[in-house]
């Protein structure tokens, strides 16, 4: 069973001695594992002789009325899974230890990259995640970090963040991880009823429609992602966007090259973001 620290005291005391002789790899959760969380795991374990898995739903990322209260909390499940897959320490601090005054304190503010696509629907979401990913990076002071590749702006975000402050740390992302039929594994999906989770899918098909037309150019392949969106009575899309995935920049009708598709919508109430990546232009 992993030793799991409650506290940021307790994690503070032990991680430095772990330090001493180990590489640590660190996976950021907010808990309600799945399969996709513990192919992060397994990564972690390739890049380092010790795997820390934080647990903390974190307040700070959900803007008025979104889903903290509900956010699906699963800590023994979490723990047993955790157990299985090798797991050495997981952090599970509560709130008014990660936030003792309060969250509307410091924070940690991203750059443009911020300001695009899920900022305009998850009003200061980056501020929250990239505040909270700090606290953890000086709290469990990894070696290496995993993140997932479905959170696309957030890996782009965390990298940057590393970067611009001069962290030692290897931010490694971790590729999708879907179902048999496509769709991403998400802790939200088990919000969905089985109409809307077949429904789901559309966010599948509007990424792959969007990927196979990229020698047709950017507007055409956003026609025909939305329009996959728009069959799905039950989906409402929010975005259906193209970046450079270098930069994270949204790309015009005159861009080719590497590219990374995002979609983001409802399923019913339930929110689910995916991306694939793509080609624009004559593929070479």
């Amino acid at each position: 069973m992993p030793h799991v620290l409650t506290t940021i005291a307790e994690a503070k005391e032990v991680l430095p001695e772990i330090a001493k002789s180990d590489t640590i790899a660190l996976v950021p959760t907010m808990g309600a594992l799945h399969d996709g969380h513990l192919s992060l795991v397994d990564i972690a374990k390739r890049s380092a002789t010790k795997t820390v898995v934080s647990v903390f739903v974190n307040p700070m990322q959900f803007a008025p009325g979104e889903d903290f209260e509900r956010y699906p909390r699963t800590f023994d499940d979490d723990l047993a899974k955790l157990d299985e897959a090798g797991v050495d320490y997981v952090f599970a601090p509560a709130v008014n230890d990660m936030y003792p005054d309060g969250v509307k304190q410091t924070r940690v503010v991203g750059g443009y990259a911020a300001g695009l696509l899920e900022a305009a629907h998850r009003l200061a979401h980056f501020d929250g995640v990239l505040t909270v990913v700090t606290k953890l990076f000086n709290i469990v002071r990894p070696n290496v970090a995993v993140f997932g590749e479905k959170d696309a702006q957030q890996l782009f975000l965390v990298r940057r963040l590393v970067r611009d402050l001069n962290l030692d740390i290897d931010v490694v992302g971790a590729p999708i991880v879907r179902e048999d039929d496509g769709l991403a594994l998400s802790s939200r999906n088990r919000y969905l009823s089985t109409e809307e989770r077949a429904a789901a899918l559309s966010l599948v098909r509007a990424l792959t429609a969007a990927a196979s037309n990229g020698d047709r150019g950017i507007r055409e392949m956003i026609s025909q992602a939305q329009g996959a969106l728009m069959d799905e009575k039950l989906v409402k899309m929010d975005y259906v966007s193209i970046v450079d995935p270098e930069r994270f920049t949204l790309v015009n009708e005159a861009y080719t090259g590497k590219a990374l598709v995002l979609v983001a919508a409802k399923v019913g109430t339930t929110r689910l973001i995916d991306n694939m990546s793509a080609y624009v232009g004559e593929y070479r």
